[in-house]
């Protein structure tokens, strides 16, 4: 599986990313397991947060065999310096790990998250004295909110950007033209999840995978594949799947092949009339909080 470079990073990935949430609820037998098939599969970059239920305790020992030959990338929600400070500890030792390759303030929805994390006790201030102190070697923020993510690029010389660049609410709305479009000019590594997202789940509909909280795509062959394209022509370095073990097989078994050729005219038209069905049912309604 041919890596590329995560922007200025140095760190060379895997064009699919293992997401911790995977393991999420499982036992650590099915954890071990799903982590030596991505391991087997060449997958070299491993994402989890504290907030991903016991994945982090899963993840932990599953990934201690191969520490030494992969990344590891973990998250924080608090926005506070003692609070984060803590969290990260936290994960470092549920890790089973003495660093993060990459720590990424997580979730960013509104400016008061950012004038919290900037302000006077924030958790900027640990994340630049952890860094200093060889716990984390990149600093990272992922943000569902264009203004946010903008605006956090604008305080901060971030090391990578995690955001949804998702088909339907890019043919439709232009969302992530921007985002694609500051981090490479900034050269900043560029993680793109929500790529097999279709809508959001409509009332009382029952979830096909109950951990990804809108529907995807599945049993939908050429549409998950250009949804996955459509992510990678935005300039994305590696796609995070929707946190179920066979959405990571889908992307896993067709990503070489995706990244070969160009998107036809013919496949930009099936996807605007795809995302056209989907205009009333967006991931995130148009007016957010913070937007």
């Amino acid at each position: 599986m041919e890596r590329d470079k995560l922007g200025r990073t140095g760190l060379m990935v895997s064009p699919v990313v293992f997401g911790g949430i995977i393991v999420d609820g499982e036992t650590q037998e099915k954890a071990n397991e799903y982590v030596s098939f991505g391991i087997d599969r060449e997958v070299n970059y491993f994402d989890v947060a504290p907030s991903y239920g016991i994945a982090q305790e899963r993840l932990g020992p599953a990934l201690r065999p191969y520490r030494k030959d992969v990344f590891l990338a973990c998250k924080t929600m608090k926005r506070d310096y003692e609070g984060a400070q803590e969290e990260l500890l936290l994960s470092l030792k549920a890790l089973k790990t003495d660093w993060f390759d990459v720590y990424q303030l997580h979730a960013l929805s509104k400016m008061e998250d950012l004038e919290e994390a900037f302000g006077p006790g924030g958790v900027m201030e640990a994340l630049l004295i952890a860094k200093r102190d060889g716990l984390i070697r990149n600093i990272g923020f992922s943000a569902h909110s264009e203004e946010i993510a903008l605006k956090a690029i604008e305080m901060y010389d971030f090391d990578t950007v995690m955001f949804p660049m998702n088909w339907a609410m890019g043919i439709n709305t232009g969302w992530g033209d921007r985002i694609s479009e500051a981090v490479k000019e900034t050269y900043k590594g560029f993680l793109g999840i929500k790529s097999l997202a279709k809508r959001r789940y409509l009332e009382d509909e029952t979830k096909d995978f109950p951990k990804s909280w809108v529907k995807t795509i599945w049993d939908e062959e050429r549409l998950g594949r250009l949804a996955m394209k459509y992510a990678i022509e935005k300039g994305v370095h590696t796609l995070i799947p929707p946190g179920d073990i066979d959405h990571f097989r889908f992307m896993l078994e067709r990503i070489d092949d995706l990244r070969k050729y160009p998107m036809s005219d013919d496949d930009k038209e099936f996807l605007k009339i795809h995302a056209r069905k989907l205009e009333y049912y967006p991931i995130w309604p148009k007016k957010r909080e913070g937007e």
